[in-house]
């Protein structure tokens, strides 16, 4: 037995890594970003503010600028505070910590975004996914049912759901707050693109908690997620925040770049365009079937002469084209491939290059 195998809990040595492919060279549909750059001018800016900084200082702890920002851009209703996190990775990291006694259980639909489960694993959680309907749709009855049975501390939902794409109805989530014996998180980082929200809705549920990132409107590279919520939940949350966990460069970048959101909602606009003139040409191609999205992104199940979703994954590759491979994952997710919605020339790619793996 190896030094390392005596010390590493075994549940985490059976476990595999989030996996992130290399997008060398390829066309990268794979992880829901936008496809857009900055605009010459902005992207001058930001390199001036940048320019400015005290690489050799702490950042400030709290980011009070920035959280301000958040708040005024991002319409949180008086009195919540935000939660800052590295991604919302990270949120989801310290809310689960902050969630952490002995015996308390996590429950979530299942699939949904695998953060959920891998950080009830990590501060040992028992973990409950609810199966999603065969089409994706949540079974609310049997979730409600569930949430009775295991009395969990904390519940997942995300709105709308990764990797389905769809969202849930609003009666069922309220059914699900109304009824959840603790805290109810709400991921909305598709948001931008689904258009519904329960952020104007924090004070009407004392149990609410409403996260978002500004990776998928054009801020990937920065990794800032943000929750918001009461001041009880976000006090607590914070003291499993590490210290400093937003730097420098991340926070002025994103105060530039919040500042200018006109410029960040005009490329989603132009993302969800292209996601409707998408949808057809999928929808025609013999050999999948694409299922509904208001995300960035389409959730595609490979059947029939194609083969795997694995053997169109890989032919998607070699011809230069990157999307996310469940095949192998989840059996709910049996032969499914993820595409995100890209500029429209690489959705003209994707169309040709997936009509002849599917053949």
């Amino acid at each position: 037995m190896s030094a390392a195998a005596k010390v590493i809990r075994p549940e985490i040595q059976a476990m595999h890594a989030y996996p992130v492919a290399d997008a060398t060279g390829l066309v990268k549909l794979d992880l829901m970003e936008s496809p857009y750059g900055l605009p010459p001018e902005l992207a001058a800016e930001v390199g001036q503010v940048v320019s400015k900084l005290s690489l050799n200082r702490y950042p400030v702890p709290t980011a009070l600028r920035l959280r301000a920002l958040i708040r005024e851009v991002m319409q949180v209703p008086a009195g919540c505070d935000v939660l800052l996190g590295n991604g919302s990775d990270e949120c989801i990291q310290y809310i689960t910590a902050s969630a952490a006694r002995e015996g308390a259980v996590v429950m979530a639909p299942a699939p949904s975004f695998a953060m959920f489960s891998m950080h009830a694993l990590f501060y040992r959680l028992r973990f409950v996914g609810v199966p999603l309907r065969e089409d994706f749709s949540l079974d609310t009855d049997a979730f409600l049912a569930a949430m009775a049975k295991e009395q969990p501390a904390l519940v997942w939902i995300a709105y709308p759901n990764n990797p389905t794409g769809n969202a849930f109805p609003v009666a069922d989530i309220e059914r699900i707050l109304r009824a959840a014996p603790g805290l109810v998180v709400l991921d909305e980082a598709y948001q931008p693109f689904a258009g519904g929200t329960f952020m104007p809705r924090l004070a009407e549920f004392e149990n609410l908690v409403v996260m978002r990132t500004v990776s998928k409107i054009g801020m990937a590279g920065l990794r800032l997620g943000y929750a918001c919520g009461r001041p009880e939940w976000i006090d607590a949350f914070n003291k499993t925040r590490s210290p400093f966990n937003i730097n420098v460069l991340t926070e002025a970048v994103a105060f530039t770049l919040l500042q200018n959101k006109k410029v960040l909602d005009e490329q989603s606009a132009r993302v969800l365009a292209e996601r409707e003139r998408l949808r057809p040409l999928l929808e025609r191609l013999p050999g999948i079937t694409l299922y509904p999205s208001v995300a960035n992104f389409f959730l595609a199940r490979v059947h029939g002469p194609a083969g795997s979703g694995t053997r169109v994954f890989e032919a998607l590759r070699a011809q230069g084209v990157l999307v996310r491979n469940f095949d192998g994952g989840p059996p709910a997710l049996a032969n499914c491939l993820r595409l995100s919605i890209g500029t429209p020339e690489e959705n003209r790619i994707l169309v040709a290059v997936l009509s002849e793996a599917l053949k």
